[in-house]
Formats: structure tokens, C-alpha cells, sequence
């Protein structure tokens, strides 16, 4: 068996990039149908939908759940459920898919019995008490001491009333609440406490999939959700491709003044990150300011991409972007200074970027440290196409969203040299 590489060099290519890549499905989108699906009533089927990491986990998890989880080619789930999750008789182990452990962990409660979930070291360390606090509120026993996981869920179903729900750190929480709440006892009415959160978008992502298995949601003022006690439906649904994953691309495109078609126009994106492009377009000129509040997975590519800038970028909005798969604006800061020292800092939770287009044609040998996140190793990988000497350490780590990404790059020309460890 061939061992995965430890590291990848970034050979800058001297043409434009030009070619047809085919985007995985929306990670976003996937987990959120799968669940939703394993919470409905019959057999559904997902085209289009992402196989990585952290929908393997989801898969896996609902299978222990007592849903089948069929998949009949690279791009589809078939799932057939009875409406009700079954107790699984060993904890559910979720990697560090915070989608899977924040999502499973309100639908948990939906379920009688015992539910442990748990994760690796790095989802171990991402915080989970917001919603443990609102489960809590609404009645449900349950219990994660060091605010992290594990979780410990004690179900009996979720009665209705109201909750209020911190999602300051992540609007996940408010997604997770939505989704159970249509498998409650009674109506649910979720208030987000404060009146603001980071990216909204995603939670739209959430009520239209919730929408499309029967759900029904209805907004109350600016700030809150009724979601009727329905249950949930069996449908057919088509994942729309990962906007996230698109933002590599349009950068690789401008960097490179080249031509990538991945097969959907911007504006055809119903997720968050594609308001990205227009930001990628303005290169080398864009804004001084950019606030990533409701774009938040595209801040690394936006980050790397404004290395070369005409002139600095202040990034604003990014607190959340610490509590990610890793520290992201501790790591973006980090390893564009290990590139050149001074190329970026920290300003509190804003990250600034100084812009220098003559960067690009360098050699800078420099080996960027990954820290086992997915969005880091492909956002330095854009340096590498003007850089030379740049080295991604664990370019496995991809898999965790977008397990084709080397191979998309090296299908444009890209030359990439792997490295073997011991």
C-alpha cells in the first residue's frame, strides 16, 4: 500500500490555468440533507452530494443510529429511515465534523435513550456549551463537562416552547435547534439571543433544506423561528456543488490570469462563500476592508490571495474563524509571516494582510504547517502558484471537505511533487 504524502512542493506554473473542474458537492448542504433525510419518513435520495470526511462521519454515525445509508455511486446517498432514531449501543465517534457533532447532537435529543458523541483531539477542543445551555433550557438531560466534547444525551424528545440560543460563537447552534425542532412534541420557537449572528447564510441553507423534506419554519421578526411540529418527509434532492471549494478555483483563475470553469456561475450559489467571487475579481485591487462575518470559510483563500494585493487588507468580522478546525487567524497569520516575516498580523480578532504584488516570482522556500485543517492547506497552496519552494505539510488533510482537490490542480497543470515520510 502506498503511503499518503507527508508534504507536497507547489511548482508555480509559467501558463494561465485553464480547464473544466468538476466541484464536490456542498459539504454544508450534504450533511444537513442527510440528516434531515434520517429524520424523515421513507426513502430519499441525494445526487450531487459530497463523499469526504465529514460526510462519512455523519453516514456513519446515522447507520449506528439505525438508518440505512446506502451509497450507490461517488456522488449519491440513498436513505431510508422510519422517522425515529434508534440508541446506538457504542458512542458516536464524529472526527471533527462540527457540522455532524453540532447537528447530531440536538437530534440526539429526539431520541429515547443513551447518546454519547465524540470526536478527535482537535473536536475536543471546539466549543459546544451554547448548545448544550439551549438543549438544556428546553428540558433535555444532557451534559458536556468541559464545554467541548464528548456530549452525553440523555433523550426522551424534545418538548415545544421557546429556547434562546447563543450563536455568537457559531451559527451551527441555530441550525441544530431548527432541525430537531421539526421532531419535537410541539412547536419550537428559536430566538437567537442578542439579535445577531455570523453567517446567516447558513442558516437560510439550513430552512431550505428543511423545506425541501416537508419542514415548516416561519420567521418571527428578524430574530427568531417557529418551526411547526411536523416530522419530516422522504424526498429527492439534488446538493448544489461547494461554493467554498469554488473559491480556490476563481483565486487559482485571477492569480494565474487564467480560465477555470467549474460549471456554475456565481450567482447561481444559494451558499454564503460564492459572495466571495466578487471580492476575488476586484485582484489585485481589492478593498482595503473586508468584513468575512457572512463568508466565514472563505476568509483563507481571500487571506492568501490578499499576499498579493496592490494594497493591505484588513480582514474585520473573523472572530469566529478561532474557533474553527483550528485557530485560523492565528494559523493565517503564522504561516504568511513564516513566508515573508511582517506580511501579516494580528490586530485583536482582525487579521491585516500587507498586500505585496511583488511577492509573486519569488522563491521563498518555506514549508507551511497545516494544523490537520482542510481550508488552510488549500488556501497556502494558491501562494505556491506564485511562490516558489512552497511545501504543504499533511496535504491529506483536504479530505476532510474535498478529497480531489490535488488532483483538480494537477488536471490544470499544475505540477505538484509529493514527499514520502519515513
Amino acid at each position: 500500500m502506498t503511503k499518503p504524502a507527508s508534504a507536497l512542493t507547489i511548482v508555480p506554473p509559467q501558463t494561465p490555468l485553464s480547464g473544466r473542474v468538476a466541484l464536490p458537492g456542498s459539504k454544508s448542504i450534504t450533511n444537513r440533507m442527510l440528516l434531515i433525510a434520517a429524520l424523515a419518513h421513507g426513502t430519499s435520495r441525494l445526487t450531487g452530494a459530497l463523499k469526504s470526511d465529514d460526510t462519512k462521519h455523519m453516514a456513519a454515525a446515522l447507520r449506528k443510529l439505525g438508518v440505512e445509508v446506502e451509497e450507490p455511486d461517488a456522488t449519491s446517498f440513498v436513505v431510508t429511515a422510519s422517522g425515529t432514531l434508534r440508541p446506538s449501543a457504542e458512542p458516536l465517534f464524529l472526527g471533527n465534523a462540527g457540522t455532524a457533532m453540532r447537528f447530531l447532537t440536538a437530534a440526539a435529543a429526539t431520541i429515547q435513550g443513551t447518546t454519547i458523541l465524540d470526536g478527535d483531539a482537535h473536536m475536543r477542543k471546539r466549543p459546544i456549551a451554547p448548545l448544550v445551555e439551549a438543549l438544556r433550557r428546553m428540558g433535555v438531560m444532557i451534559d458536556a463537562p468541559s464545554g467541548c466534547p464528548p456530549v452525553h444525551v440523555e433523550g426522551s424528545g424534545i418538548p415545544g416552547g421557546r429556547v434562546i440560543v447563543d450563536a455568537g460563537l457559531s451559527s451551527q447552534y441555530v441550525s441544530a435547534l431548527l432541525i430537531a425542532a421539526a421532531c419535537a412534541k410541539g412547536p419550537v420557537e428559536v430566538v437567537l439571543a442578542g439579535g445577531d449572528i455570523g453567517a446567516r447564510g447558513y442558516i437560510d441553507l439550513t430552512l431550505a433544506a428543511m423545506e425541501t423534506f416537508g419542514g415548516q419554519v416561519m420567521p418571527v421578526g428578524q430574530t427568531g423561528w417557529r418551526v411547526a411540529a411536523t416530522g419530516y418527509q422522504a424526498a429527492d434532492a439534488m446538493v448544489e456543488p461547494d461554493a467554498s471549494a469554488a473559491t480556490y478555483l476563481w483565486a487559482a483563475e485571477v492569480l494565474t490570469g487564467g480560465k477555470i470553469d467549474i460549471g456554475l456561475a456565481p450567482d447561481r450559489f444559494s451558499q454564503p462563500d460564492a459572495k466571495a467571487q466578487a471580492l476575488i475579481a476586484a485582484f489585485p485591487q481589492m478593498p482595503g476592508v473586508i468584513d468575512g462575518s457572512q463568508m466565514q470559510d472563505a476568509i483563507p483563500t481571500l487571506a492568501v490571495l490578499a499576499a498579493f494585493n496592490a494594497r493591505p487588507v484588513r480582514f474585520t468580522g473573523i472572530a469566529n474563524l478561532r474557533v474553527k478546525e483550528c485557530d485560523r487567524v492565528r494559523a493565517l497569520s503564522t504561516e504568511l509571516n513564516r513566508i515573508r516575516s511582517g506580511l501579516a498580523e494580528e490586530q485583536g480578532d482582525d487579521l491585516l494582510v500587507h498586500g505585496d504584488p511583488e511577492l509573486a516570482g519569488q522563491t521563498l522556500p518555506t514549508a507551511i504547517e497545516t494544523y490537520a485543517d482542510h481550508r488552510i492547506a488549500m488556501a497556502f497552496s494558491l501562494a505556491g502558484l506564485k511562490i516558489g519552494g512552497i511545501r504543504i505539510l499533511d496535504p491529506g488533510c483536504v479530505a476532510k471537505t474535498y478529497p480531489g482537490y490535488w488532483d483538480a490542480l494537477a488536471s490544470l497543470g499544475v505540477e505538484l511533487v509529493p514527499e514520502v515520510g519515513a
